[in-house]
């Protein structure tokens, strides 16, 4: 397609600082009646010199608390909701346990770390970001993923994400982000999803989210469910020794089970058959037994390696490749009972990036800074004021003294006379340099200015880094997420400016997104403040099918049966099911089940009406011939199996079972496994462990 000058838009882009817009961060501004631009101001009616960067000491240095105009915005952008969360609002938790593999007193001091086989209590929250709690789990979102830890020193919150980088580089444009992704305010629409024009305006408009964007139109951003995705930290933060020794960290949490995601059509329907989908998941697998189970990995470096990175390590929109610097597994997390009470415990957590023991220290992440600044603010509102610790959900489970006193909701005070030090009367707790917390000693210099690090300006490079890691099908999932996306987008000019960025990206999506959008006239690359490089290797850590499971432990086959099917047979799937550790859920024309060859009743979990194929990892039809002549009529049987097709999964089946396959569409492929004996059964349950076919996309063409 030739290329043509991107549209202008419609109201005139002023440009302020040329500094920051040659490294991508300018924006549009609202252009008034008079022709001059509007001018931002405080809420006192101060005028704004610079909206896009947190107060710092020295480009790379850490954020001033004297930046009042940070602390304005982020101070009412706290406080626009109550009282759920304005992001992670929909969230679902677990307790467990932490056990520590080794100790790595070498690395950090914290008491967590120090021996071998100690269990730490812990509670974990899963959340989407965008949606209100009402709305459903499988939106396309960033899935937050925050671990509290309830060590003998505080406790620990690593408040994380499923994706290890952010839309932003610097905390003072996140109420933005969030603005932008919410529902438009006029209309109070799309609730729990970005595809609408706000989402894709700001991001066009913001080059330092590209790779992000890749990470969320791909799968990543739609999980099977909270026991088959990572975790990450997502900053760098530092481990501090006894020696007063720093080395830098990046923390990942790397599920057992391995990694699984859906496909988009299959979340759609997901959402219209269980919206509580992966609430259901997690609960049914803690009660059973199945408790879910993560290894906390950590990349450690130095400062060597930082300053020969190609990237800076402050940048939170980078990561570090699994190929430059493996994770190394330190602990297990494992999630072992839920909550007594919802509100009581997943409502109520409070989680605080600044909530760290000693021993483990933060880095100069202009982002992470923002957050440490802004949580405390928000549990303030959100929990009715200054005692939410007092909270069980929220109290150390180690000893704690504190001259604390009052406030709202107070469940405990100072006892005695002293409430206060240093005082006479010998009284009361008293700090200890030695073994309380201690900041990582850094030598700060520079003008205290607001400008981005030169470092952080290469927006593209990662990005198609990630593109480029992924499997062909996940590639093409990218696209139709993108297209997708774009397609709800009213605004011609913000679709061909998101294309301009695909191109910096990769030419090949950037084409096809913008020939399935019909743009007929490619749009001029976006310019770049630093020439992407191509030169970036593959990462297969990048890829969930590359890092699939090795069994089908933890997934579900939901198994259609009618009167009359072959019970030993059934029987003999069950068991080979249960062994490998997975799930079998009865699914029957009626909910009171069906009567089987031996005369047995057969049990249903759901009724074909209620149990659609996209709630299950496989399917098998265990049908007698009446049974499969019946059910080939019903729509809701022939859904049952076509989706499961289409959603490239395999399926097992009686030989009687076929007219309903041939009824719903059904080719035969090496996923349609027919059972006629028990050597079958375990042909199915190998190709299970594969979880996909996904050589069949290209056949139904979703």
């Amino acid at each position: 397609m030739a290329r043509t000058p991107a549209k202008a838009a419609t109201t005139k882009v002023a440009k302020i600082h040329d500094q920051k817009l040659a490294r991508g961060d300018g924006g549009e501004l609202h252009q008034m009646a008079d022709g001059e631009t509007e001018l931002l101001t405080t809420a006192q009616g101060g005028p704004i010199a610079d909206d896009q960067n947190t107060l710092k000491i020295g480009e790379r240095g850490p954020t001033l608390i004297e930046d009042f105009h940070f602390r304005e915005k982020i101070f009412h952008f706290d406080h626009e909701r109550i009282p759920e969360r304005v992001v992670h609002a929909r969230g679902y938790g677990a307790h467990g346990y932490f056990e520590t593999y080794e100790s790595l007193a070498k690395y950090t001091r914290a008491d967590i770390f120090q021996r071998a086989g100690e269990r730490t209590p812990a509670f974990v929250r899963f959340s989407t970001v965008a949606g209100s709690k009402g709305s459903f789990d499988l939106a396309r979102d960033v899935r937050g993923f925050a671990v509290k830890l309830y060590t003998q020193e505080g406790n620990w919150d690593i408040v994380g994400n499923n994706i290890p980088v952010f839309f932003i580089q610097d905390a003072i444009r996140f109420p933005d982000l969030v603005h932008a992704v919410k529902e438009e305010p006029d209309r109070a629409f799309p609730q729990g999803q970005s595809a609408h024009d706000n989402f894709w305006d700001f991001i066009s408009l913001t080059p330092e989210s590209m790779h992000m964007i890749m990470w969320v139109m791909s799968d990543r951003a739609i999980p099977r469910s909270f026991r088959f995705m990572e975790g990450f930290g997502v900053h760098t933060f530092r481990l501090v020794n006894a020696k007063e020794e720093s080395t830098f960290v990046k923390f990942h949490w790397k599920p057992k089970l391995g990694l699984q995601s859906v496909v988009w059509n299959e979340a759609v329907k997901i959402n219209g058959a269980d919206p509580d989908f992966h609430r259901r998941d997690l609960w049914d697998a803690i009660n059973a037994g199945d408790f879910p189970e993560w290894e906390l990995c950590v990349q450690l470096f130095d400062q060597e390696f930082a300053d020969s990175f190609d990237f800076d390590i402050l940048d939170p929109t980078k990561i570090i490749p699994e190929e430059i610097i493996e994770p190394i597994p330190v602990g297990r997390l494992v999630l072992d009972r839920m909550p007594d009470n919802f509100f009581a415990e997943t409502e109520q957590v409070a989680f605080m990036t600044q909530n760290v023991p000693p021993g483990v220290d933060f880095s100069n992440d202009p982002l992470l800074q923002g957050r440490n600044f802004s949580y405390l603010d928000t549990q303030l509102k959100r929990l009715g004021g200054p005692n939410f610790t007092h909270i069980p959900i929220n109290a150390p489970k180690c000893p704690m003294h504190h001259f604390q006193q009052d406030g709202h909701m107070a469940m405990r005070n100072p006892v005695g006379r002293a409430n206060y030090q240093p005082n006479s009367w010998g009284l009361g707790p008293r700090e200890h340099p030695q073994k309380g917390f201690r900041s990582s000693a850094d030598a700060e210099a520079g003008q205290k200015v607001r400008l981005r690090a030169e470092s952080f300006a290469d927006h593209y490079s990662q990005a198609r880094q990630f593109f480029i890691s992924q499997t062909v099908t996940e590639q093409k999932h990218i696209a139709m997420a993108l297209t997708f996306e774009l397609s709800k987008v009213e605004t011609p000019v913000i679709r061909e400016r998101m294309v301009s960025h695909l191109l910096s990206i990769d030419e090949g999506l950037g084409e096809t997104v913008a020939e399935k959008l019909g743009i007929k006239n490619l749009p001029e690359k976006a310019d770049a403040a630093v020439e992407p490089r191509d030169d970036l290797p593959a990462s297969d850590a990048l890829s969930i099918v590359k890092s699939g499971p090795d069994s089908f432990k933890g997934r579900k086959v939901g198994v259609l049966v009618s009167d009359g099917c072959d019970a030993d047979l059934l029987k003999k799937l069950e068991a080979a099911l249960k062994k490998e550790g997975a799930t079998v859920e009865i699914v029957a024309p009626k909910i009171g089940g069906v009567e089987a060859s031996d005369g047995s009743l057969i049990a249903a979990k759901q009724m074909i009406d209620g149990g659609p194929s996209v709630l299950y990892d496989a399917v098998a039809l265990m049908l007698s011939p009446e049974g499969a002549e019946q059910l080939s009529k019903e729509a809701a049987a022939r859904d049952f199996v076509a989706d499961a097709f289409a959603h490239c999964k395999f399926i097992a089946h009686s030989e009687a079972a076929q007219p309903l396959l041939d009824k719903a569409g059904v080719e035969a492929d090496e996923g349609i496994i027919p059972l006629r004996s028990a050597n079958d059964v375990w042909t199915f349950l190998e190709s299970c462990r594969k979880l996909r076919l996904w050589a069949r996309e290209a056949k139904v063409k979703l």
